[in-house]
């Protein structure tokens, strides 16, 4: 664990002690359940979002392709009839399509992330919209599925099914992110990707994986929202769930210049994240201002990123010319 994640830890703990004292519903096992679920969810989101934030691009569509795969998720299992075991693998398969393009459209058309996903944003959401003629998608009265349910909204011994799939999610991550070849390709063009490719990497089928690893966790995430809200708006739903990935990214140490940042770090930003969320409910702070405390959060993220590279660098600096002063003294 690096000394981001340590301090990121510590001020997990130092929150969740100052809420447990105002308000001591917050240690409620019902209350960590459902918040546990949530930080389940939007940490599988937050954990795409970071494969893409470290090759130096960004993901603003993650809303909307959650919105439009739990649409035709609910649509295909609901209303069509489709076995859900056939439906869920044809969702993921949508969601690495959809990252396949952006990654494309990136690396051989050569057009900036932003504008390649804030178009998607609008495009998938207006096709869901167009889907459901701007409609409801959701279960029909009595409609269950026993499996899917326990797999996507249930609990084994108390804790929610879709923090588990986390765990386990962030365990496979970590290792592809810190201990393999693709891992360090993928810090390596964060960092520099001229220099990347002079080295031999191949830049471009890089850099379309991260995106497509992106869309396939994206699609996991938008399965579990649809089976945890069981009713989905095209309109709303999903909507600014980019942000809370980006900044559970940007909290846990990735730089969004890329070429930084750990998986620890991502799902202590999650957990940060969500229990401030709680923090506003619990003290009965406004629901408005949810955003309001996500933008500061984000803003307060970036800015502890760019002074700790500025620190960083006076530090080294500061160590070269040491050694320097050193080595011309000895001689």
């Amino acid at each position: 664990m690096s000394k981001k994640d340590l301090g990121l830890l510590i001020l997990i703990l130092v929150v969740g002690a100052v809420v447990a004292i105002i308000n001591p519903r917050f240690l409620l096992p019902i209350n960590l359940a459902n918040t546990s679920n949530l930080i389940g969810l939007f940490g599988i989101l937050a954990i795409g979002q970071a494969f893409v934030i470290i090759t130096g691009g960004i993901e603003l569509s993650v809303g909307s392709v959650v919105a439009l795969l739990g649409v035709l998720f609910v649509d295909f299992i609901a209303t069509r009839g489709m076995a859900w075991p056939v439906a869920l693998p044809l969702i993921l398969v949508l969601g690495g399509l959809i990252g396949l393009a952006h990654g494309w459209l990136i690396t051989r058309l050569r057009l900036q992330p932003f504008v390649v996903t804030l178009c998607g944003l609008l495009i998938y959401r207006g096709v869901a919209r167009f889907y459901t003629a701007d409609g409801t998608a959701g279960f029909a009265f009595g409609q269950n599925f026993p499996e899917l349910e326990f797999l996507t909204a249930g609990r084994s011994y108390g804790v929610p099914n879709s923090f588990i799939a986390l765990i386990v999610i962030a365990i496979v991550t970590w290792v592809v992110l810190h201990r393999s070849v693709f891992g360090r390709y993928l810090y390596a063009i964060g960092k520099n990707e001229e220099a990347a490719k002079y080295s031999g990497i191949r830049t471009g089928r890089v850099v379309i994986a991260a995106y497509v690893i992106c869309g396939v966790l994206t699609a996991l995430s938008a399965i579990y929202f649809a089976m945890y809200t069981r009713s989905i708006s095209p309109a709303s739903h999903g909507q600014f769930y980019e942000l809370y990935a980006i900044a559970a990214a940007v909290l846990g140490g990735f730089s969004l210049r890329g070429g930084e940042g750990s998986l620890i770090g991502v799902i202590l930003g999650t957990v940060l994240l969500q229990e401030l969320q709680n923090l506003v409910n619990l003290l009965g702070i406004p629901s408005s201002l949810n955003f309001a405390v996500m933008g500061g959060v984000i803003l307060i993220g970036v800015l502890v990123d760019q002074q700790w590279g500025v620190f960083r660098e006076r530090r080294l600096m500061l160590g070269a010319a040491r050694k320097g002063a050193a080595g011309a003294a000895a001689e």
